[in-house]
């Protein structure tokens, strides 16, 4: 026979074991918003069910209404982590309306009109409609990738609100799934659910387990210092774009930009003022940069800009409106302000590169020392064509 008691005694010992679980994880990665409503969740979910505990040794309603409270409280807390977890804003109003509607119709139906289905109805609607509102961002997230802890969080909730719903038509039919009858239908529900819960902050665990990989992972593929992605993150690109140029036909192009006298700036002015400059070219050139091309930041002062389904002229007018905005920062410093200048090599891809990304970086490469021999501040793009003469060694045509 399952004991009642001793089932709300273990729920309030699991999710006190919880609620420091995620104590340890909101200590842990402050800005992770979510876990601070999961550890909420869990806290107040145990403190409720002591509440209604208390009723074991006081002959009175309150301990219940109070324990049904705090796990209303508990399930819209639990719902507003999901809502936080996906960055979206919370419908406060929505979420407080529906708990102090339910918990007033619980007491209405307690103390004014004495009806058991219909105050489980509104305990129902407490318990359900919070998670109901936050399962479509679980199983449909904005980014579009489901994870497996997602997708485990939202069958468990529709599995919970399934078993209310049995519950309050159970009620509405003559049958007592309440609290006070102490059945053991009641005790096969508290157990069921108690199960259910923990499965849904293991799910919760595994969003968030998910979460911060994917943020150690983009990490490894940025720029410490200015916040762009780096060689690896290029490499993965130039990979994927050639892949699928090989297959549809379409051309890509790739720039490779060098800031001109960046050693004399370290020398003169020291580490900072470079690492300033730095920062400030790769602000100015992402200005001129559209949606979907990627900047990379490949070592020292080296740049390479991905374009994708941009032919070679362009990918020239891209790199033409780069220049011009440093000519541009370049003609208003004053003072202590260091002017930007600029190499650009431009290259596009064809079918002679295939799949091998380290050749484009080469054409580039070599249109960018064309760029050079003619000054700052310049462009030059590769031209595959066999030269005229020995004496025109250079494939690279230079645009002013």
């Amino acid at each position: 026979m399952l004991n009642v008691p001793t089932l709300w005694t273990v729920f309030v010992v699991n999710f006190l074991a919880l609620g420091l679980i995620w104590a340890y994880v909101t200590r842990s990665y402050p800005k992770f918003e979510a876990a601070r409503f999961w550890m909420a969740s869990a806290f107040v979910g145990a403190a409720g069910a002591m509440t209604a505990l208390i009723r074991l040794f006081v002959i009175s309603p309150l301990p219940l209404l109070i324990g049904g409270a705090g796990v209303i409280a508990a399930t819209s807390f639990a719902a507003v982590g999901i809502q936080r977890f996906y960055d979206r804003p919370v419908p406060w109003r929505v979420m407080i309306a529906t708990a102090a509607l339910s918990i007033g119709g619980i007491v209405f139906f307690k103390f004014v009109f004495d009806h058991m289905p219909l105050r489980m109805l509104c305990y129902t609607i407490g318990q359900a409609l919070p998670l109901l509102l936050a399962l479509p961002l679980l199983l449909s997230p904005p980014e579009g990738r489901v994870s497996p802890g997602a997708r485990l969080s939202g069958i468990v909730i529709i599995t919970m609100i399934a078993i209310f719903v049995a519950r309050t038509v159970g009620n509405l039919l003559g049958g007592d799934f309440s609290s006070i009858a102490g059945s053991q239908s009641h005790a096969v529900m508290v157990l069921g659910l108690m199960f259910l819960s923990m499965t849904l902050n293991f799910g919760f665990l595994l969003m968030a387990m998910d979460r911060l990989r994917n943020e150690v992972a983009d990490l490894a593929l940025l720029d410490d210092l200015t916040g762009v992605a780096n060689r690896r993150h290029l490499l993965q690109r130039l990979t994927e774009e050639c892949a699928r140029s090989e297959r549809s036909g379409e051309a890509f192009s790739l720039l490779v930009i060098d800031l001109d006298g960046f050693k004399t700036i370290n020398d003169t002015h020291g580490h900072a003022a470079g690492d300033a400059c730095l920062r400030h070219f790769t602000l100015m050139a992402q200005t001129r940069l559209r949606p979907g091309d990627m900047l990379a930041r490949t070592g020292g002062d080296e740049f390479c800009v991905v374009l994708p389904s941009s032919s070679l002229r362009e990918a020239a007018s891209i790199a033409r409106r780069v220049l011009e905005v440093c000519r541009q920062d370049a003609a208003g410093c004053t003072g202590n302000d260091i002017p930007i200048a600029i190499s650009i090599g431009v290259a596009e891809w064809d079918r002679s590169i295939g799949q091998v990304p380290d050749r484009l970086i080469a054409h580039a490469d070599h249109a960018l020392y064309a760029a050079k021999k003619t000054g700052k501040n310049n462009l030059a793009v590769y031209d595959p064509a066999p030269p005229l003469s020995p004496e025109l060694s250079e494939t690279a045509r230079k645009f002013a």
